[in-house]
């Protein structure tokens, strides 16, 4: 098995960035969701009720990030360290820092309605709950539920053809394989192995980083917006709904957490240890 693919999302429901190589830290990927959209009222926008958001991109940089816009504009923001606290509306987290009014200001424009942008100083501050496979002393960046989401391509291959099957018996044409982006993982394996094997794998080594299943990943609503249109559909959840539905939900990917830190690349060797 190999990595294929490793992808960043900077800021939590906005835009990925693909990367050839990755630092793994306690919480997550470097640079991996340490940042957050806020409405007004605090409360935490996200791309499943603005859909734009997916437009938005933004690259790490030493210190700071890049965002580029949809309109293609950038604005470099500094990692607040001494900002203004602002109560966190994710779970277990008290608190975030606010970004310089700059930003606020450059998001607004880009999405048309008032917005602030805020930054987690430290994930140690945030565990990750136990329903999702957390152990005492494990942190958690942004994410909603475990530090990386590993998603497998023999997994959407088998995905592709349930669809195109259902698409058959509705008597509709066979639809296009669906991009990975849909479901944001931060990393991609492939290999000869049957799909959703990822479902039972224990412990394992991603180049010389070693990782423990947490949980399966349950898909939600933002699944079915296109990351390029910014429009929604019925799949993947209608087709996952049929085949891959336990527990009121639907499942595509897992949550692993590190047991060790370190680098891995593209192309590097992916074990199942256990």
């Amino acid at each position: 098995m190999r990595l294929a693919a490793v992808h960043l999302y900077p800021v939590k429901s906005c835009g990925g960035i693909e990367v050839g190589q990755a630092t793994v830290e306690p919480w997550g990927l470097r640079h991996d969701r340490r940042w957050l959209v806020l409405n007004p009222d605090g409360g935490c926008l996200t791309a499943r009720d603005e859909h734009r958001l997916l437009g938005v991109t933004a690259a790490p940089t030493p210190g700071s990030i890049t965002l580029t816009g949809l309109d293609g504009a950038t604005l470099t923001v500094p990692e607040p360290t001494d900002g203004q606290p602002v109560a966190a509306p994710l779970s277990r987290l008290d608190t975030l820092r606010l970004a310089d009014d700059e930003a606020h200001e450059w998001l607004s424009t880009q999405l048309q309605r008032p917005l602030r942008l805020a930054w987690l100083d430290d994930p140690r501050r945030r565990p990750v709950a136990t329903e999702h496979g957390g152990r005492s002393g494990d942190p958690l960046n942004l994410s909603d539920t475990g530090p990386l989401h590993a998603t497998t391509l023999p997994s959407l291959r088998r995905l592709d053809e349930w669809m195109s099957e259902g698409a058959a018996e509705r008597g509709e044409q066979a639809p296009q394989p669906l991009p990975m982006a849909r479901f944001r993982p931060n990393v991609v394996i492939d290999g000869p192995f049957e799909p959703f094997a990822e479902d039972r794998w224990a412990t394992l080594r991603i180049g010389e980083v070693r990782f423990r299943f947490a949980d399966r990943c349950g898909r939600c609503q933002l699944t079915l917006i296109d990351p390029d249109t910014f429009t929604s559909g019925k799949e993947p959840i209608r087709t996952l709904a049929r085949h891959r539905k336990e527990h009121g939900q639907t499942w595509f990917g897992v949550q692993l957490v590190p047991l060790t830190t370190g680098d891995f690349r593209v192309g590097d060797e992916v074990s199942v240890e256990s």
